[in-house]
């Protein structure tokens, strides 16, 4: 069978298929996709103590990040930059060594990244209480064949000091 549409016809079935795969056009528009997913868990640390928050985040299959050291200055590393919050005091955040990788075209070079799961510490000193500290992860995600525009994930890290 031979489907013959003419042109009002063809621009009917474009439109229509359009519609299908889209939806509504006054419907908003989908999320960005996330390469990385935060774990916010609650934790407990001794008052007026340092003491070490984990920050536990886990790369999508099939993408690595940067790691806060990438091996070239043309790379975006990952990093964590969180507000100061009332009541505590926080020192440098400290990342996990990254991995070694290297893509197929060029197995002679080596980039520094993070894939699958990778814990940030968070070293802080905090009065007695209920407290929440509020970030960004900032990273760049790449596949095998290509890297994709930096993207910023919130965090927020809540923990109770006893």
């Amino acid at each position: 069978m031979r489907l013959s549409l003419g042109v009002a016809g063809l621009v009917a079935f474009a439109t229509v298929g359009f519609a299908q795969q889209v939806g509504s056009l006054d419907a908003p528009a989908a999320k960005p996709k996330s390469y990385v997913v935060y774990a916010a868990e609650q934790q407990s640390v001794s008052a007026g103590k340092r003491s070490v928050l984990e920050l536990h985040f886990r790369v999508v299959d099939g993408f690595h990040v940067n790691s806060h050291t990438p091996k070239s200055d043309l790379l975006i590393p990952t990093r964590v930059e969180l507000q100061p919050a009332v009541g505590v005091k926080a020192d440098a955040v400290e990342y996990p060594a990254g991995t070694s990788y290297s893509f197929s075209f060029d197995p002679t070079e080596k980039l520094d990244v993070y894939s699958g799961d990778f814990t940030v510490k968070l070293p802080v000193v905090a009065e007695v209480g209920t407290h929440t500290v509020d970030g960004t992860l900032r990273y760049q995600a790449c596949d095998h064949a290509a890297c994709y525009p930096p993207k910023s994930l919130p965090v927020q890290v809540i923990f109770t000091a006893k």
